[in-house]
């Protein structure tokens, strides 16, 4: 059992983000817990990187002086699992918002899918979603989005050293990633669905690495209030 000592001090909790949940609920809900379980009016609590809602996955949350080492945490190379599925595009390159353009999909072979891959290994080039958490001009992207405005978003250098292919059953294409931090995997699924000659989003994500930290090692919320903080889970958890 993990003290109130020790969490001010300072704390990495591997935490697996529920579907649906942002970054933001799970941070709150482990720091609910912390603050009432120990009669602390503050804890300072963080997370190394955000998870969309519409991913699962390793969410790394620090708490007291280890709030510190969120940035090197930031910076470390990221594994995730997901699919993508091809015939169709979104305009936040996920299942956040409605396919509004269907493609062609017969002339998708196995074979052109494994020789695609190599075309985004090592640094390239990409363009984040628009609904995304960047900012431009003081205002998140995602609210220049959900307003109906178009606005200019520059392309950004990330690095990907893995891209496989583990399962194909079209229209779904399932895969694994190895890549730097930035790499927003929503796009990497639209540009990938453009260089297939057809079109594409994310349909599923999971993150299960970040640097040597494995989701496999990872708690939910709810485990972490019932076995790491010895309470009764929240009803929202």
């Amino acid at each position: 059992m993990i003290t109130k000592e020790e969490f001010l001090e300072g704390q990495i909790l591997l935490i697996d983000k529920p579907l649906t949940w942002s970054s933001f609920q799970a941070v709150n809900a482990l720091k609910w817990g912390i603050r009432r379980k120990f009669d602390l009016k503050k804890i300072k609590i963080g997370h190394a990187g955000t998870l969309d809602p519409l991913a699962t996955g390793l969410l790394i949350i620090c708490t007291g002086k280890f709030t510190k080492r969120i940035p090197i945490l930031q910076g470390q190379v990221k594994e995730y699992t997901g699919t993508i599925t091809v015939g169709g595009t979104t305009p936040s390159y996920d299942l956040e918002t409605a396919v509004n353009e269907t493609f062609a999909v017969d002339h998708i072979t196995a074979e052109q899918i494994e020789a695609t891959t190599s075309k985004f290994i090592g640094k390239i080039s990409q363009i984040p979603p628009v609904f995304s958490a960047l900012k431009k001009d003081g205002k998140r992207l995602y609210e220049y989005a959900r307003e109906g405005q178009a606005v200019e978003i520059k392309s950004r250098e990330v690095e990907i050293s893995e891209f496989e292919i583990t399962k194909i059953n079209l229209p779904e294409i399932e895969f694994r990633v190895i890549c730097s931090k930035g790499t927003y995997i929503r796009s990497l699924a639209h540009d990938f669905g453009n260089a297939l000659q057809s079109g594409a989003h994310l349909s599923a994500l999971r993150r299960t690495k970040i640097g040597d930290f494995n989701v496999d090692n990872a708690v939910t919320p709810a485990d972490f209030h019932t076995n790491v903080l010895g309470m009764e889970k929240p009803k929202d958890v």
